[in-house]
């Protein structure tokens, strides 16, 4: 038979004694969330007050962070037991001692008297309730104890604050930084200043991130906050603790300009800065989730011209551009409401950021033009040069010397035949025609394998038929090599990751032989080829009346240009057009005065050159505005 549950006695704030080990109540009125000491324990610091106007600071150690005390909010209410009172700086210190616990509980009244702990079993007696309701109403009246949450319609420039939000989407910035999107279901006084980063980025629902767009700020979180950022998931209710609204800054003071503010949480602890996740069950988290479910987004939502000039102008004509940008051969696809910043201001500015820019184009690379077009991994991120017509020829004369087997039988998911070409040295050439629900199908529409082929008979086989899969034989069988294209599209020379490809057999095809069509992206996957996506990546220089700085063009430059890179190497119209545009952009005969203005978007970005930390800048949303040339 079990006895009577253990009486504890609990120690007035004003009473500790040091050396002895005391259990006290008392309300929270500075706290760090736990980080990882110098050692391998997580420390929490919890400074509290009782009704005997003394204050105790405490500092606890474990190895296991869910053994630390709970708190989200200055004015929690924190029972702790077993703690060791000693003197440190002349002042009484709590440390955790054998058999430590800790219950913590909303400071709000009538709220539920629920601890939160990690305990497996506690005692909590009517006298326990009695102390957490006294402190809940003594806490009121205290001038001093006020928790620094603020919601975002009441930040000002230059403020420190705590924020209790949804996450709607986050990103990795860089190494060193981490995007997050919240929101508290207020908006700003202030525009708050959008940090650009890749859509494919971005994670997120896009519809709540659109619909939310005049809600949400972008909070930059940095440092030993940057794990948690990324754990976080999409839809949580977070706590941002000391919060920093700092006044974003501008080049040129101009009144007529709204104000931004950017928001960041600094990397460290000081001030009680962190990041945590209350429970779903917290007071103050099932009235903010009740204050966003119950906002009507469509009547409160008044669309401000930011986002008005986005979703109106994503497709401008040129008709309409014309007119207002006359001066200008290029045009920003968005962002047209930002002030122009001169370049000598950005190249002081930290990154990332993004500007709205006018220069002109002093010089670029390279030289020549094919040179910019580039094979990119998205998954590796390698970057290597798309083969030009000479390596082509290399290339599958290296394919010719692995002689075609022209005694292979045919299966039942293709057909072969031999082409014995003529005043070509004789080459023999086998072609395999992978049938289409178990027919051969019209040039147009086929599918076809080739071994053997030199790069002037792939050209001319790729004018007849819809697609072509380069391969050579090895042991009675075919596969591909991605030392040559992978595969062969009209003017669509397509290219697969060696790194990263996982090469499955071409009996792998027989899969898409029921379904119409052949879709490049569905062969890929098929086969277990990573394609290589083609990028024109050229090096500005741009320069206007203040300075000038390098940045490149290539993860946007199809949209800049207009013209598709995977086209351009086996279309001579394309160059010619590629060509024009430069002739414009930067006329070789001409002087700098006589240059014409762009209107950029370019954004900055931290990077590593072997092993140099660096800042880059690379255009974006930006397109070429030159009717004649489209």
């Amino acid at each position: 038979m079990s006895g009577p549950p253990q009486k504890y006695v609990y120690t007035p704030l004003d009473q500790l004694k040091e050396g002895t080990i005391a259990n006290v109540f008392g309300v929270v009125s500075f706290f760090k969330l736990p980080y990882r000491s110098k050692g391998t324990d997580f420390c929490s610091v919890v400074n509290i007050v009782d009704q005997s106007n003394a204050k105790l600071k405490c500092m606890f150690f474990s190895g296991n962070q869910d053994a630390l005390p709970k708190i989200y909010k200055i004015g929690d209410i924190v029972r702790f037991h077993r703690i060791k009172i000693q003197k440190y700086n002349n002042e009484f210190q709590g440390i955790s001692s054998s058999g430590f616990s800790a219950l913590v509980f909303e400071g709000i009244i009538d709220a539920p008297l629920v601890p939160r702990t990690s305990s497996k079993s506690y005692n909590f007696t009517t006298e326990d309730q009695k102390a957490v309701e006294t402190l809940r109403s003594w806490q009121l009246r205290l001038p001093n104890i006020s928790s620094s949450r603020q919601h975002l319609s009441n930040v000002q420039p230059g403020q420190y604050f705590d924020l209790l939000c949804q996450l709607v989407g986050k990103a990795e910035i860089d190494k060193a930084s981490y995007l997050l999107k919240v929101w508290d279901g207020t908006k700003c006084a202030f525009l708050p200043w959008k940090v650009y980063v890749e859509d494919d980025a971005l994670e997120g629902d896009r519809d709540a991130i659109n619909r939310l767009q005049g809600f949400t700020i972008d909070v930059l979180v940095y440092d030993n906050h940057l794990a948690l950022a990324k754990s976080l998931k999409i839809g949580s209710y977070i706590v941002i603790q000391n919060v920093h609204a700092k006044l974003h800054s501008t080049p040129i003071e101009n009144p007529g300009h709204d104000t931004y503010v950017e928001f960041h949480l600094h990397g460290g602890t000081c001030y009680g800065r962190g990041m945590s996740v209350p429970p779903e069950d917290n007071s103050d988290v099932k009235e903010l989730k009740n204050v966003l479910d119950a906002l009507d987004l469509q009547q409160n939502q008044t669309l401000n011209p930011v986002l008005d000039i986005q979703l109106g102008q994503m497709s401008p004509s040129f008709d309409a551009l014309e007119g207002c940008q006359q001066l200008s051969v290029t045009v920003v696809s968005s962002h047209q409401q930002w002030q122009i910043t001169p370049l000598a201001s950005i190249i002081t500015k930290n990154a990332p950021q993004k500007f709205h820019v006018r220069v002109k184009l002093r010089s670029f690379q390279p030289h020549p033009l094919y040179q910019s077009v580039k094979l990119y991994c998205s998954k590796c991120h390698s970057l290597l040069d798309s083969p030009d017509e000479q390596s082509l020829n290399k290339i599958f004369e290296d394919f010719y010397n692995c002689s075609p087997n022209t005694s292979a039988p045919n299966t039942f998911w293709y057909q072969s035949a031999i082409w014995n070409t003529v005043n070509l040295d004789n080459r023999t050439v086998a072609i395999h025609f992978v049938k289409k629900y178990d027919i051969l199908q019209s040039p147009e529409d086929s599918l076809i394998m080739v071994e053997g082929g030199s790069f002037k008979q792939i050209c001319k086989l790729s004018s007849q038929f819809n697609t072509i899969i380069p391969v050579k034989s090895k042991e009675e069988h075919l596969e591909i090599d991605l030392s040559a294209p992978f595969l062969i599209q009209g003017n669509k020379w397509l290219y697969g990751c060696k790194k990263c490809s996982n090469i499955k057999s071409l009996e792998e095809l027989k899969s898409l032989s029921l379904k119409g069509g052949w879709d490049v992206t569905e062969i890929a996957e098929a086969l277990g080829v990573e394609l290589l996506r083609h990028l024109f990546v050229m090096n500005f220089t741009l320069e206007d009346e203040t300075g000038s700085l390098n940045a490149y063009l290539w993860q946007h430059s199809e949209q800049f240009f207009r013209i598709p890179p995977s086209d351009i190497l086996m279309d001579s119209n394309l160059q010619e057009r590629l060509h024009e545009i430069m002739n414009v952009l930067c006329p070789p005969e001409k002087q700098m005065s006589d240059f014409p203005w762009m209107d950029c978007c370019i954004r900055s970005y931290n990077a590593n050159n072997e092993g140099k930390e660096q800042i880059c800048y690379e255009i974006f949303d930006t397109f070429i505005s030159m009717p004649h040339l489209n």
